[in-house]
């Protein structure tokens, strides 16, 4: 949540939190994990919807059967866009999404996913096979992705071997654009995937097309990467820098 906040902040919108489970971690790892009740989580939605004018939704980790029912319920009345980030795994490697909720997420999320933004673990799991390896399996996988409900998908390449990490984006129609970028060697990149998710969300959110607001937060992604050395924050993976273009 805190590098969500820092994302979209960063890039330009506003964001308002919906917390559904406290976690304890740091750079190392996952200690324990709360979860919150699924009603004080739908009470936390309909805060937000019920006063700010929200224009994009943006989901991570979920957790649980109750938590995934409720997010649904509230999902399928919001008519704005929305960006689902299917959190399974953290980078320490703790579960974040109970092995009963994947189903859960698959039929009630997915189906009203504007963009699903899975990393290529994530979306093996939802798929019930093995990671892609090429560009192809990458842009194969996706559209298996889209038969599943979202109208788009965002294969993220980060898990992938080589030099070079390419994001695959489709639709039912096939292959939209890639994005590609040179790997970046660093341990410090806790975060990514949320990052890259709330940013997506942020620019949709200002009105950009699914494309430009893609490839912009790819763009802003690789920057707070590769400005991630320089915070020297924890033991473990240590965060990107989300305010890379803000501080000197």
């Amino acid at each position: 949540m805190q590098a969500d906040i820092k994302a979209i902040s960063a890039t330009g919108a506003y964001g308002a939190s919906v917390i559904t489970a406290v976690t304890a971690q740091n750079t190392t790892g996952v200690t324990a994990v709360h979860e919150i009740p699924a009603d004080v989580v739908a009470a936390q939605i309909d805060a937000v919807l019920s006063d700010l004018d929200v224009d994009v939704i943006k989901l991570g980790m979920l957790f649980s059967v109750p938590i995934v029912a409720a997010t649904a319920e509230r999902l399928a009345v919001f008519d704005g866009l929305s960006v689902v980030d299917p959190v399974m795994i953290a980078k320490s490697g703790d579960a974040l999404l109970q092995d009963a909720a994947v189903a859960a997420l698959i039929t009630q999320i997915l189906p009203q996913a504007g963009l699903l933004t899975p990393n290529l673990p994530e979306a093996a799991r939802l798929l019930d096979t093995t990671a892609a390896i090429t560009l192809e399996e990458m842009v194969q996988q996706g559209q298996r992705l889209v038969g599943l409900g979202p109208r788009n998908v965002l294969m993220k390449g980060g898990h992938s071997v080589g030099g070079t990490c390419t994001d695959v984006l489709v639709n039912e129609s096939g292959l939209v654009a890639t994005f590609a970028a040179p790997r970046i060697d660093t341990r410090n990149t806790h975060g990514t995937g949320c990052t890259y998710s709330a940013a997506i969300a942020a620019y949709l959110a200002q009105g950009r097309d699914l494309e430009d607001a893609v490839k912009a937060a790819h763009g802003y992604l690789q920057a707070a990467i590769r400005a991630a050395d320089t915070l020297h924050i924890g033991k473990g993976h240590g965060p990107v820098h989300h305010f890379h273009g803000q501080w000197k």
